[in-house]
């Protein structure tokens, strides 16, 4: 499986996503393979339906769906226990992994 790391150039929080994010795989033993997809102009971001830097979607779904009807090049911010944060903490994602998990396990 394979998750999608949506960001764009000089966002400051895409690092610190991407790192979270291998740390969560590495909690939940899961050899899912991260690929970073650099959004380059608003174009793209309504393509991708990217919803802000860093995003995180498998299979064209975002971890956190937002309804929308315009996508364009911006920073993304998290709701998380520490509060507003411009990355999911460990935790977060740990959960999403698990429910995905489960998701995929349920549909087959």
């Amino acid at each position: 499986m394979t998750i999608n790391l949506l960001y764009f150039d000089g966002c400051p929080s895409w690092n610190t996503a991407l790192t979270n994010l291998q740390a969560a795989l590495k909690e939940e033993q899961l050899d899912y393979s991260i690929n970073p997809i650099k959004v380059e102009t608003d174009q793209e971001a309504a393509t991708t339906k990217f919803l802000g830097s860093p995003s995180f979607q498998i299979d064209g779904k975002d971890f956190w769906p937002e309804n929308r009807s315009a996508y364009s090049m911006n920073c993304r911010v998290y709701k998380t226990p520490n509060g507003l944060q411009g990355w999911p903490t460990v935790e977060m994602l740990r959960q999403k992994l698990i429910n995905i998990r489960k998701d995929k396990v349920t549909a087959k």
